[in-house]
């Protein structure tokens, strides 16, 4: 996921009381015709920025839907879903990239590509930085990894680092563009308790450092304490 530095994106800048996420009666439907189902109803949610949110609930609750509509990874269909000021229901293809350039995004399979080290994995997210030399980019790459704590391994290929640095460099390369948003889907979900912990605490801290608002979708009760809410969905619904 490329994504960009906030400042330097669109001319529409957050006021500083304006939410980050703000999401009036969205319903979202999958299939066609008889086959439709309702996956989202009547979501109604406001993120304040810098807020650091946790949202939980049984599998097929649709919370991953939930956040790809927030990410721009796919447009919202009813209702208003707006991220720091843009209306993203039936937003355009361009419209959604815009958004996601403001997004870091953090997976449960953290994504990295094996034919790159952990410096080139991380890079790879200021490629949308036309203005930022290669070795600018090379630099914040490597300061980002050593705020994760993998200064020495700049050069590592993937095979040879452990499930807990491999998150480790996939928050460093969604942290590197100061992103407004980070958006986590079960980041935890491979690691033991000690990574898990510690990479939520690492996520954490970087965030505040950076005034960043984060979504977290987990079903680790190990780290529900870091938020400053918990939000729970069930069948479609926030409770």
């Amino acid at each position: 996921m490329q994504i960009l530095n906030s400042s330097e994106s669109s001319p529409h800048h957050l006021g500083s009381n304006e939410p980050a996420i703000q999401i009036s009666n969205l319903n979202h439907y999958f299939g066609k015709g008889s086959l439709r189902n309702q996956v989202l109803l009547d979501i109604n949610l406001t993120i304040d920025q810098g807020e650091i949110i946790i949202m939980t609930g049984p599998s097929g609750s649709g919370k991953t839907t939930l956040l790809t509509l927030i990410g721009g990874l796919r447009s919202a269909q009813e209702g208003s879903l707006e991220i720091m000021g843009k209306e993203l229901c039936g937003a355009s293809e361009s419209e959604l990239l815009q958004v996601r350039k403001q997004m870091g995004y953090i997976f449960q399979a953290h994504n990295l590509l094996e034919s790159l080290t952990a410096q080139e994995n991380v890079q790879m997210s200021l490629e949308l930085h036309e203005q930022m030399s290669h070795q600018k980019r090379r630099v914040a790459a490597a300061q980002i990894l050593e705020a994760v704590g993998l200064g020495n391994r700049l050069n590592y290929y993937p095979d040879n680092l452990s499930g807990g640095q491999k998150q480790r460099v996939a928050i460093a390369r969604a942290l590197v563009a100061k992103p407004k948003i980070i958006l986590a889907d079960e980041p935890t979900a491979a690691l033991d308790k000690k990574s898990g912990r510690n990479v939520v605490e690492i996520m954490q801290s970087l965030a505040k450092e950076q005034g960043c608002t984060i979504l977290l979708v987990t079903h680790d009760n190990r780290i529900l304490d870091i938020a400053d809410r918990i939000i729970e969905m069930e069948d479609g619904r926030l409770l």
